[in-house]
């Protein structure tokens, strides 16, 4: 009886610390990108404005941050325009204050962000793209306001740089995998053991002596 509620115990605990990964990961078909309230959209007070553009767009939010760049780490992230004549000021211009950091998720998520940023230069967004998140908050090519991914390779690069890998959805299974298997050693060494004399002595009383 004991060893039987033991196997119940056991299976049970399998079953919760090594979930069906599919149960993890209904966003079948969605994209993810990454979004960023640069620090004059943030001090502009336009974090708000911004969010509620996103979410009216089908936009969902997946996770998001409030960070700030130091050069070291402004330096990483726009490394692939190191060599353009503009990265000592945009390193300057993104290391100024706090910027709000967001995965955002939808269908065909990296284009449609993109669109409704707008051009890169918020003067010509205001003119071509007068709806547009830059249009809207930008002031000129440097400080336009927000940030978005250019393809699913640097959506994924990008948001790996801020949360970490995301690729099998919101559980860590590293770590939960780690944590598992120290339960199921100790119920391996010290439970299943301490159940088993249980039983044995068990048998013992129930049956009584046999002379």
């Amino acid at each position: 009886m004991v060893l039987r509620f033991a196997s119940i115990f056991f299976f049970l605990l399998i079953s919760v610390c090594f979930p069906v990964r599919s149960l993890t990961s209904g966003n079948a078909g969605k994209e993810r990108t990454l979004a960023m309230i640069k620090p004059d959209g943030v001090s502009g007070n336009h974090t708000e404005k911004i969010k509620e553009a996103i979410l009216e767009s089908g936009f969902g939010i997946a996770k998001e941050i409030v960070t700030s760049f130091n050069e070291d780490s402004a330096s990483r992230f726009y490394a692939e325009h190191s060599l353009k004549k503009f990265f000592v000021s945009l390193i300057k211009y993104i290391t100024r204050g706090q910027v709000l950091v967001m995965v955002l998720e939808k269908e065909n998520a990296v284009a449609d962000w993109r669109s409704l940023m707008g051009p890169t230069d918020a003067q010509e967004a205001k003119i071509s793209h007068p709806n547009s998140i830059r249009a809207m908050c930008g002031l000129n090519i440097e400080q336009n306001c927000v940030h978005g991914s250019d393809s699913l390779q640097s959506a994924r690069r990008e948001i790996a740089f801020f949360f970490g890998d995301m690729s099998s959805g919101s559980v860590n299974f590293s770590i939960l995998n780690y944590i598992s298997g120290l339960i199921v050693g100790y119920i391996r060494t010290q439970v299943l053991p301490f159940l088993l004399v249980t039983e044995l002595l068990c048998r013992d009383i129930t049956m009584g002596p046999w002379f």
